[in-house]
């Protein structure tokens, strides 16, 4: 039988995060977040009109230093999870992967010198999955392909190294992909399907090496912007590249 859940285990949840900020230069949480008020009141928190349960926690740009504790895992209908520019650190825990019907993940500029876990595959509904700029180290997880709705991957200015998945190519809602500055080898993936929404490719300052492969504009119908500067690439632009969107397309910066 499934645990009932209600507003308070939101609180519950909530509560146990403030216990995890280590540094909270405002005060913003310590004075904000208090059981004298409703959760759905507090800096940061959105709510739903008619069930109250907490959709969205958006503590971005508050200067705070802490760690994710696994509590956070049973706010079932959060949609949103934004901590973008703090100094949050340690480990994602693995109860994160609880949160189903999550659809923006953004934990770009903060501390999680960690390998991304593999359990983000168990968020179907993901839309936007930014990680930018926080010492990642390790492999992309070739589990990242199978994330069906993705339509945003930001994992620019980590320490990643090794190949890229060949099944972040599958993902046919896809319009943004940027794994710029980090240190990805190998070459670059042949593309076997088509992926009509991609727009912008970001692949500059890695290691990448070897040439385009000669059908890779046959799929990607939309693409605008092409970055692979800083890298080790040789060969000739493939003629395909006349198949793009021409008006807009950058190839090259």
């Amino acid at each position: 039988m499934a645990a009932v859940t209600n507003v308070t285990t939101d609180q519950f949840a909530l509560l146990a995060l403030k216990e995890h900020i280590k540094h909270d230069p405002s005060n913003l949480l310590a004075n904000n977040w208090s059981t004298t008020s409703s959760v759905c009141s507090w800096i940061g928190v959105a709510c739903g009109v008619r069930n109250r349960r907490v959709t969205a926690l958006n503590i971005s740009y508050l200067g705070l230093t802490g760690t994710i504790p696994p509590q956070l895992g049973n706010l079932s209908f959060l949609a949103v999870l934004a901590i973008r520019n703090n100094s949050f650190f340690g480990s994602l825990p693995e109860e994160l992967s609880h949160l189903r019907g999550l659809k923006y993940f953004d934990f770009r500029f903060n501390n999680f010198h960690i390998e991304i876990p593999s359990w983000f595959v168990s968020l179907p509904r993901l839309q936007h999955l930014l990680l930018k700029h926080n010492s990642f180290v390790g492999k992309i997880p070739e589990t990242i392909g199978y994330l069906s709705l993705l339509q945003e991957l930001d994992l620019s200015d980590n320490q990643l190294s090794g190949t890229i998945p060949s099944s972040i190519f599958n993902i046919s809602s896809l319009e943004i992909l940027d794994f710029s500055g980090n240190q990805l080898s190998g070459s670059f993936p042949s593309i076997a399907f088509n992926m009509p929404s991609l727009f912008v490719i970001d692949l500059s300052d890695n290691g990448l090496s070897g040439g385009l492969p000669s059908n890779i504009f046959n799929y990607l119908p939309s693409l605008k912007f092409l970055f692979l500067s800083g890298n080790m690439l040789d060969g000739e632009i493939p003629s395909t590249l006349s198949k793009c969107n021409r008006w807009n397309l950058y190839p090259y910066r």
